[in-house]
């Protein structure tokens, strides 16, 4: 039996040899799971650590929860906007695609293992979804470049099919075990677990922002950990409702990270580095749990199955889907492909033990060897699946970094850093020439160890660093200007409801070259100087100018002078 003393030490000496796995992982091309998967068999009693670990409740306790962790920082770093994009597809493969992926697999189990039907399904079920560990470390961490619908349809698939897995496992179970289980308690299993978990989901994002932007706490290292328990407050109360707390945390994420809220950027971080830590924790715990011997003898019927996921199961799930919503060939390929299992799998691999099932040893030995499979053959030759179909973007430029304001529910602005490109429109411009909405104030520019003063004729250069306070319902138009990149092919942006507000001293050509929105490209005159040259009376402040794309409003004057104008989107009704 180890003291506490013993089992910090062996603890910590873990965790380093993981985080050191993690550089040697992009060397060899493999996904840092399959490491971390390795340290602890590695580390296990068949392995050269000689610990004996095989305590199934306690792996399921720290399992679940390092992955309830790991899906609330996936949820903070997940936009609304792409949820809105994609939601059609990827929840569609969230529920009708487990479904089909877990039915063929399952046959084909209980096939190649000579077990029953219902076993068999019960294995399909257990590897039917994708993981959002995996799929997220891959993506976010191992520069892969997608196209935004592409990237947002594999993160929310692999963020939101683990309700529909758990509703076929514990169904399956439940049938298993108890013979009389009807379909029309399944069919209420798997309505609690989407409905509630989604309800509570939102309904704990709604008041953690409440709670967090009200509270006055003294120490500010306390908002990050506040942030957390409130995530783990939404999956407590959804498990306890019967709800999935996996989703339901996976909501409260998403609610929050869309939400302005204080210490908004050390919260971000905090929960990156505790989603690293719950990867590393999780993953060599599992790999302690399983011993390489009992692998060795079933490799074999393991190696197949795993075909059988990859090659026709999967496929044979995503192929209509994507294709019914508008996906190309090389698109539903890609998705196809990465179809990783990762510990999501190997948690349900669990259930088997709790619920006492005879065959349990066999289901675990052999869903952990298709998870290494899956994770090995998939996550390894993502980044050339990606060339080869031409779908690899270029990366993107650095994204803006949102500064803490500490009175944000009383302050309605951000401060915001933006790292300038080498190819980035505002580059070798001067800060007079950008046509900087109203309102928005260039703080401080530091180029190398310099700090230089941001006048007008501050010329700016690829690598510098902004730091700009500005209003929220400006950030579209500077995240255009700083981190858009030149190109001919640039779309103009389109004009939100509440417009573009500029100084009456922006001149027309400066507006095409920051925005591309056309009133007249090759015009320098200001658009104080332009309004009077095309109004037939004495402007007004209140006065709209209709244009043939868009209307300019006078929203501020002094004397005879248009300090502000609007410029805004053409009412439906007048065009």
């Amino acid at each position: 039996m180890l003291t506490i003393e013993q089992l910090i030490l062996l603890t910590s000496i873990l965790i380093l040899l993981g985080i050191f796995s993690s550089k040697l992982s992009a060397r060899l091309g493999l996904p840092m799971l399959v490491m971390f998967l390795f340290i602890g068999m590695l580390a296990g009693e068949d392995g050269i650590g000689q610990i004996a670990f095989n305590n199934v409740n306690v792996s399921y306790a720290v399992g679940s929860l390092a992955l309830a962790l790991i899906l609330f920082d996936g949820g903070l770093q997940t936009s609304v906007k792409s949820i809105r994009l994609v939601w059609k597809p990827a929840f569609t493969l969230a529920t009708f695609g487990v479904l089909v992926t877990a039915g063929i697999t399952g046959l084909a189990a209980a096939y190649i293992l000579g077990i029953p039907l219902l076993e068999g399904l019960l294995l399909g079920a257990i590897v039917g979804s994708t993981d959002a560990a995996a799929v997220f470390s891959l993506l976010r961490n191992a520069g892969i470049y997608l196209n935004e619908r592409l990237q947002s349809t594999l993160e929310i698939e692999s963020a939101t099919n683990d309700p529909m897995a758990i509703f076929l496992t514990v169904g399956l179970l439940q049938l298993l075990m108890n013979q009389q289980a009807s379909g029309s308690e399944l069919l209420l299993l798997f309505i609690s677990q989407m409905g509630i978990g989604t309800l509570v989901g939102l309904s704990v994002g709604w008041l953690s922002i409440k709670i967090i932007n009200k509270i006055k706490l003294l120490a500010t290292g306390l908002y990050p950990v506040l942030v957390a328990a409130c995530g783990l407050l939404s999956f407590g109360i959804a498990s306890n409702l019967q709800g999935s707390g996996f989703l339901s945390i996976f909501v409260t994420g998403v609610v929050i990270g869309n939400a302005r809220f204080v210490f908004q950027r050390n919260t971000f971080l905090f929960h990156d580095g505790l989603a690293w830590l719950s990867q590393i924790i999780m993953f060599v715990m599992l790999g302690l749990l399983v011993n390489p011997s009992s692998l060795l003898e079933v490799w074999f019927e393991g190696l197949v199955i795993a075909l059988v996921l990859t090659f026709i199961a999967r496929p044979i799930a995503v192929v209509p889907v994507l294709k019914l919503f508008g996906f190309n060939r090389e698109e539903i390929t890609l998705v196809s492909w990465v179809g990783l299992r990762g510990s999501v799998p190997i948690i349900l691999a669990i259930f088997p033990f709790i619920y006492g099932l005879p065959g349990a040893n066999l289901i675990f030995d052999v869903v952990f060897f298709v998870v290494l499979i899956s994770a090995t053959l998939q996550g390894s030759t993502l980044p050339y699946v990606a060339r080869k179909l031409n779908l690899m973007q270029p990366p993107p430029l650095l994204p803006a970094a949102t500064l803490d304001i500490t009175a944000v529910d009383q302050i309605d602005a951000d401060l915001v850093e933006y790292t300038l490109g080498e190819d980035c429109s505002a580059v070798d411009r001067r800060l007079s020439q950008l046509a900087l909405p109203d309102q928005t104030v260039i703080a401080m520019i530091t180029r190398g160890k310099s700090v230089l003063p941001p006048r007008g004729s501050t010329k700016l250069l690829a690598n510098d660093h902004l730091f700009v306070v500005l209003k929220p319902e400006n950030r579209l138009f500077l995240e255009r200007l700083f981190s858009e990149k030149i190109s001919s092919e640039l779309m103009p942006i389109e004009l939100p409801s509440t417009g573009l507000s500029l100084k009456g001293t922006t001149r027309l050509d400066e507006i095409y070259e920051s925005y591309g929105i056309q009133i007249d490209n090759e015009n320098i005159q200001t658009l104080d100087q332009f309004i009077y040259s095309i109004s037939t009376g004495e402007p007004t402040q209140g006065m709209v100018i209709s244009l043939t794309s868009l209307q300019m409003r006078i929203s501020e004057m002094i004397g005879s002078r248009i300090v502000t104008v609007v410029l805004e989107p053409i009412p439906l009704e007048d065009s």
